[in-house]
């Protein structure tokens, strides 16, 4: 996988930064005054040893990033009538210690498609949108890959825990189609993506596009 960079800003009590975010589709990184953080999941973002000393405070030394909002955007292949396309996809993230609260808001063709305000996570909060898109636009991200999924258990995290089988693909298949189960292939999985992340092997998963209640888009405000 190649690193895709998001440019956003960083805002807590202490004011507010331009900053990058960076990720290989699984590993998140971003430097915020100075230091560097990492992690799997946006909620689990810690400080990489050896990084430059905290400047001005970016939470405590050795914990996770938090009490602070997260906001970027990034450019998100869609499929529109079949005809590949390019939106951008906002996403605006505070990061809690209590829990996070996550807003997307998908721009494309003149108009928004939005999830709740306050999603608990990236899986929620793309299914969301994913349903108020038209039935001729549909997303090409992991979340709505035919070769992704998430373990058969409750709980999930903020992100990055949607585990890819695209080293397993007809195997994979055939257990979605009920011919056996996804546990039996869990150990078979490339590794845990992020749900946000699109790569080549992307393929529409089929419960894409089956008549899932959809809302209207919220027209984009124009200058």
């Amino acid at each position: 996988m190649t690193d895709e960079s998001w440019s956003g800003w960083y805002r807590d009590a202490r004011g507010s930064e331009a900053v990058v975010l960076t990720t290989d589709g699984q590993r998140l990184r971003v430097r915020v005054r100075g230091t560097d953080f990492e992690g799997d999941s946006f909620d689990a973002l810690y400080p990489v040893v050896d990084s430059a000393p905290q400047r001005a405070g970016a939470g405590r030394a050795g914990d996770a990033l938090t009490d602070c909002v997260l906001e970027w955007d990034l450019p998100l292949p869609v499929l529109v009538a079949g005809t590949l396309r390019h939106a951008t996809l906002g996403c605006l993230l505070s990061l809690r210690r209590d829990f996070p609260a996550l807003h997307l808001a998908l721009h494309i063709g003149g108009a928004v498609y939005e999830s709740a305000r306050a999603e608990n996570d990236f899986t929620a909060a793309l299914a969301t949108v994913r349903r108020a898109l038209p039935d001729d636009i549909r997303l090409q991200t992991c979340s709505a890959c035919a070769f992704s999924g998430s373990f058969p258990a409750p709980g999930r995290g903020l992100s990055g825990t949607l585990a890819c089988f695209r080293g397993a693909k007809d195997a994979y298949r055939g257990a979605a189609a009920g011919e056996g189960g996804v546990l039996d292939l869990w150990d078979r999985r490339s590794g845990t993506v992020q749900e946000i992340w699109s790569c080549r092997e992307f393929e529409a998963s089929r419960a894409e596009g089956d008549g899932a209640v959809r809302r209207a888009a919220v027209p984009l405000e124009r200058a």
